[in-house]
């Protein structure tokens, strides 16, 4: 019975590693940044396409994104100029935080807020 039991538990301890590893698997997804102008909005699919020097990307914006400068997803318009910090998943380009383009940076001014990131 001893045995059996030692088994159950290791194997419910390996479940359990294994599903803390693939929890954490989106989570550690690198985020990038990049600057750039709203083209286009669509509210349907909460997505928008910002134009940046490297062309054209889709975004989705989701309930964990944050805005800064920005109140929220029905204030992006085309035309306006912003900083997004997104991560690449199976699902598509996902923004983390999106803020106006040179805000910030405390009593200095100019971006110092930038991070290692910055593109």
């Amino acid at each position: 019975m001893n045995g059996k039991r030692a088994t159950l538990i290791a194997t419910a301890a390996l479940a359990a590693a294994l599903m803390v590893g693939v929890l954490a698997t989106p989570a550690s997804a690198a985020l990038r940044h990049v600057d750039g102008t709203v083209v286009s909005k669509n509210s349907d699919n909460r997505t928008f396409k910002l134009s940046t020097q490297s062309g054209t990307i889709t975004i989705k914006v989701n309930s964990t994104t944050k805005f800064e400068r920005v109140s929220g997803f029905g204030a992006l318009r085309k035309g306006l100029a912003i900083e997004v910090d997104y991560a690449k998943t199976s699902n598509g380009l996902i923004a983390k935080q999106i803020e106006t383009q040179g805000g910030g940076g405390g009593s200095g001014g100019g971006g110092s807020d930038d991070g290692p990131n910055h593109t």
